[in-house]
C-alpha cells in the first residue's frame, strides 16, 4: 500500500504509552503524516504490533528507534528478528562495533541502520557524568559520526545543531541526517537541549525531522503537522 504522505521528511514520533493510542493519533493525522517513530517506551505496550499495523494496513513508513547496544552477536541477533517486521530505519548506539553488528544483523533487508551520536538531551555536563572524554559537543557528534559510517551506517541521528557540519563530512555522502530535537517557533523545548526550527534543521542538511509532542499535543494533530510541513523549504535536488 503507497504512503499517503506526500512529504516524508516529518517523522511523528508516537511518544504514547500503547500501541492502541498511537493507532488512534495516527488515524487523527490520517493523509498528513507518512513516517512514523516508535520508541522504546512503547515496546512493552505493542510497539512492534503497531508498526506491523501501520506498514501493512495503512501504507506509513515506520522508524524503530530503540538504540541499540550490547555485544556484537546479541546486537546482530536483535536486528536480524527486527528485520522481519520490514521496518524502514532502527537505531543503535553509534559505537563501530555495535553498528558493524546491526549492519550484519539487517543483511538482505531494507531496513536502514541509523546511528545515535550524543543524545539531543545531552549537553556538555551531561557527557562529564558520563565520563565521556573532554571536548565540545559538535566535535564529539561529528568524531562518532565518522566512525559510525566507516563502519557502516546508513545515516545518524544527532541535533539539527550539529547538521551543518555533519552534511559537509566526506563520509557523509549519500548518507541520511536525522534530527531529532525539533521545536515550531513558540513551542516548549522540554527536555531537549540541542534544538532549532523545523525550517531550520532541514536547510542545515537534515534529510529528516523527529517531532513529537508539539502535534500529538496539539488540539488537532494533523492541522499541527501540516502546519510544520509548510514551513519546509523545497526538497533539494
Amino acid at each position: 500500500m503507497p504512503t499517503l504522505a506526500l512529504d516524508d521528511r516529518l517523522i511523528v514520533a508516537l511518544d504514547v504509552p500503547d500501541a492502541h493510542t498511537g493507532l488512534a493519533l495516527a488515524a487523527r493525522m490520517g493523509g498528513a503524516v507518512g513516517f512514523f517513530k516508535i520508541g522504546l517506551g512503547m515496546l512493552t505496550g505493542g510497539g512492534l504490533a503497531l508498526a506491523r499495523e501501520l506498514k501493512d494496513a495503512h501504507g506509513k513508513r515506520v522508524f524503530l528507534d530503540l538504540k541499540l547496544f550490547d555485544i556484537g552477536a546479541t546486537v546482530e541477533a536483535a536486528v536480524r528478528g527486527l528485520a522481519q517486521f520490514d521496518l524502514d530505519f532502527l537505531t543503535v548506539h553509534g559505537d563501530p562495533q555495535v553498528v558493524a553488528a546491526a549492519r550484519a544483523g539487517a543483511e538482505g533487508s531494507n531496513m536502514r541502520i541509523l546511528a545515535v551520536t550524543v543524545l539531543t538531551s545531552w549537553d556538555r555536563s551531561d557527557l562529564d557524568a558520563a565520563l565521556i572524554r573532554p571536548g565540545g559537543v559538535p566535535g564529539i557528534v561529528l568524531e562518532r559520526a565518522a566512525r559510525a559510517f566507516a563502519a557502516g551506517a546508513h545515516g545518524v541521528i544527532a541535533s539539527p545543531q550539529e547538521a551543518t557540519a555533519l552534511r559537509a563530512l566526506p563520509e557523509a555522502a549519500g548518507k541520511l541526517i536525522v534530527t531529532p530535537g525539533v521545536r515550531p517557533t513558540g513551542t516548549e523545548a522540554g527536555d531537549q537541549k540541542r534544538t532549532a526550527t523545523p525550517a531550520d534543521a532541514i536547510e542545515a542538511g537534515a534529510d529528516h525531522i523527529v517531532v513529537g509532542r508539539p502535534i500529538l499535543h496539539a488540539t488537532d494533530p494533523a492541522a499541527a503537522a501540516r502546519a510544520i510541513l509548510a514551513t519546509l523549504p523545497p526538497r533539494r535536488a
